[in-house]
């Protein structure tokens, strides 16, 4: 029996732990680059090259977004996406809405806009293009803003959709909760 205890008193000894010796390694010099301003201003100088005679605008509305392109020597055409303005918002009031700044101002058949109009639904593409020709009519004739302000014009809406939330159906429908 004694042999067998040593067996186990053998057994049950751990051999010494190795040391590793490791080196730690230098972090690589990090390389410099360009700020997202720096950046951004290269963009901004690159859209401020235009064609001569010609004004830029913007229009938002929900998530529609109009860019207007307006060259004051004109003869009343306004090119939507590449298709004519009543073509391209057939409703009536659609197009009562796009050329209510020029009424106003009563500049209908002055002014020729190509208009390049993305994202949301048809009406609030329409409020975008109102708001983008009457930025841009601004940027022509300063003295217009008041006018167009008054009328209301110069308001970008900043209403948007909701986000949905987890574990909702939509933004704060909830599901149908059931007692039994």
């Amino acid at each position: 029996m004694i042999k067998k205890e040593e067996k186990i008193k053998k057994t049950t000894k751990k051999p010494a732990k190795k040391t590793v010796k490791r080196t730690a390694k230098k972090p690589a010099k990090k390389e410099t680059i360009k700020t997202v301003k720096t950046v951004k201003k290269e963009v901004e100088v690159k859209a401020v090259k235009q064609k001569p005679n010609t004004i830029f605008a913007t229009g938002k509305r929900k998530s529609a977004i109009a860019q207007i392109q307006f060259s004051p020597q004109g003869k009343g055409k306004i090119f939507i996406n590449k298709k004519e303005s009543n073509k391209y918002f057939s409703p009536f009031s659609l197009q009562e809405l796009i050329l209510s700044p020029l009424k106003l101002l009563k500049k209908e058949k002055d002014f020729d806009f190509k208009i390049k109009v993305t994202g949301g639904g048809v009406h609030g593409q329409a409020e975008a293009v109102r708001l983008g020709i009457s930025r841009a009519l601004i940027l022509l004739n300063p003295s217009w803003r008041k006018e167009l302000k008054m009328a209301g014009f110069l308001r970008r809406d900043p209403r948007v959709k909701e986000r949905k939330k987890p574990g909702l159906k939509r933004a704060r429908r909830a599901p149908q909760w059931a007692k039994r």
